[in-house]
């Protein structure tokens, strides 16, 4: 199962605008592929000028880049966790992704009314991490009972999670998400198979207004700041903006970020800091046929890289022969980047890095 970031805010905060336009501009380059798998799920191409420059020096029928999939999730309301609006139905999607992607709304105005009459990131951001910690602290309290009983039988497994659990319920009663816990390995499985929504990894995106697209106005800065003390990162994002860029065809977008002194949609840096978010990095293969990039969690091995591509190429897995694209725009070509003894041979226990050019060998 590929993973996914859900898209989260109050209503008219401009959460499904963004999201139309992400899954709108799968064609931020050529061949960029994009599909809805339903109707609130996207496929968003991953924009990496790195697959350009391999096609400066090999020629292919097609370019393919990493994807990502992307959730837009039903708008939350005050009172979600307890059942108010979709409460539940919102609760179950948001439990599926990986991450989160929350849209708070940094930008004034009457057109587009409040839900909650005014302007006030920081009010948002606690209205969702309140509904979702009440959420996640029902999840807790009911597993704590379950381990209480049978940590009275000396099960030491059920000890440690009573003990976990304790810890989680402090941090969840106070209203503030269990991310900011210190967790081991263990620990994390336990998390993880508890489904807790806020142990979730959060990337905030700041929409903002059209003279704001910088996202440098005092709102976007309030959610700059609550994000820097959670130990996270926001993307500033024109939801208007790039509504209208993600219908252009693709002179026009040019000309119009150049007017703007932009050089991409603010979109492109979100899709690529959702994939950073998610733990993942891209390695690429060339040829004629195609130029493409595959996605591994950071932290794979060469054997796992292989097995993306076909399970064949990590079960019989011999070697695989690396590059960097440094090298490529040095040296040209690979016959000069192996003359030069920049290819590298690597066994099974290689970790890959993002950005590593490869050819793997192997033997079914």
């Amino acid at each position: 199962m590929a993973l996914e970031v859900g898209i989260v805010g109050l209503p008219n905060v401009g959460k499904s605008t963004i999201f139309n336009a992400l899954t709108a501009a799968g064609a931020l380059a050529a061949n960029y592929p994009f599909a809805t798998i339903e109707p609130n799920v996207g496929i968003v191409a991953v924009p990496d000028e790195r697959l350009k420059i391999l096609n400066q020096f090999q020629k292919t029928e097609k370019i393919l880049p990493a994807s990502l999939r992307v959730v837009d999730i039903a708008g939350i309301v005050r009172g979600a966790s307890t059942g108010e609006g979709l409460g539940n139905k919102f609760l179950s999607h948001i439990r599926e992704v990986d991450a989160v992607l929350h849209v708070v709304r940094c930008f004034g105005g009457t057109e587009i009314l409040h839900v909650e009459g005014t302007v006030d990131p920081i009010r948002d951001i606690e209205t969702i991490d309140t509904e979702l910690a009440l959420a996640d602290l029902e999840t807790v309290t009911s597993s704590m009972d379950k381990s209480i009983r049978q940590a009275r039988s000396g099960d030491k497994e059920a000890i440690a999670r009573v003990a976990l659990l304790t810890r989680c319920k402090e941090v969840l009663n106070e209203a503030k998400p269990v991310r900011g816990l210190e967790f081991t390995p263990d620990e994390k499985i336990l998390v993880k198979g508890l489904g807790l929504i806020t142990a979730k990894k959060v990337l905030y995106i700041a929409n903002v207004d059209e003279s704001d697209i910088h996202g440098q106005g005092p709102l976007a800065e309030k959610v700059r700041e609550r994000a820097k003390a959670e130990g996270g990162f926001v993307v500033p994002v024109c939801g208007k903006l790039e509504s209208e860029l993600s219908e252009l065809a693709e002179g026009d977008r040019k000309e119009m970020l150049a007017a703007m002194d932009l050089k991409e949609p603010a979109l492109a840096t979100l899709t690529r800091e959702a994939y950073k978010l998610l733990g993942l990095q891209s390695y690429f293969t060339t040829g004629p046929k195609e130029i493409r990039a595959w996605t591994v969690p950071v932290g794979a091995t060469a054997p796992q890289a292989a097995g993306v591509i076909h399970t064949d190429f990590e079960r019989g897995f011999i070697r695989a022969e690396i590059y960097t694209i440094d090298d490529l725009l040095k040296h040209k070509t690979e016959a000069a980047i192996k003359a030069a003894g920049k290819m590298r041979a690597e066994g099974k226990s290689y970790i890959m890095h993002d950005g590593d050019v490869v050819h793997f060998l192997f033997n079914v």
